[in-house]
């Protein structure tokens, strides 16, 4: 791009963040759509506002080489974003390209198998981690995030805090007779008020 394209894309990509935001889109979101303005600028060295269909099939074909299915239908997503919100043009080449529809069956660990893999790290406050995640079916930015404060010990639940799609959710404790609930919550509290008090 030159000066001019530079500029014009600079101004136009600032629009399209704004845009996110006024949408409510989520931090990750903002991330994975303006990312994709950025990668398709920067494939065809220009802005993307008068981009042909042969352009996108071109591109797709690319992206489909190189990238998942779940970084495609981001990308795809985020240049409707774009079109709709940033040009106030309909994008009407959405079925350019479509993920394949499959439904693979999940890997299911049996609980041996978790105690063994838990059982390898060599640390105490990951061993705790990781058994938080597994008993309570946590997502990761879930065990991340979560708080002292967030476990109740008597009522023995776990408020979850802005988890998917920005919504709160109470797990209860699990009551596997595997490992001790005092125990268990003993632990997750202590490596919490660890990591809280450093610098």
């Amino acid at each position: 791009m030159n000066t001019f394209e530079q500029q014009r894309f600079d101004y136009l990509y600032e629009q399209h963040l704004t845009n996110l935001t006024l949408q409510g889109k989520r931090p990750a979101t903002i991330d994975a759509y303006s990312r994709a303005v950025r990668r398709i600028a920067a494939f065809f060295d220009r802005y993307p506002d008068n981009l042909t269909t042969d352009d996108l099939k071109r591109y797709f074909a690319q992206l489909i080489a190189s990238h998942s299915w779940s970084t495609v239908k981001l990308d795809r997503n985020g240049l409707q974003f774009f079109y709709r919100h940033g040009l106030n043009q309909q994008w009407e080449w959405l079925n350019i390209v479509k993920p394949p529809q499959v439904t693979p069956l999940p890997d299911i660990l049996t609980p041996a198998e978790v105690a063994i893999a838990i059982s390898q790290t060599h640390q105490l406050r990951y061993q705790v981690f990781f058994l938080v995640l597994y008993s309570m079916g946590l997502r990761l930015g879930e065990g991340i995030y979560l708080q002292v404060g967030d476990i109740d010990s008597q009522l023995m639940q776990v408020h979850i805090r802005n988890a998917k799609d920005g919504k709160d959710r109470l797990v209860p404790l699990p009551k596997r007779k595997t490992y001790s609930q005092p125990l268990l919550i003993s632990n997750i509290t202590t490596f919490m008020l660890a990591d809280n008090a450093e610098p």
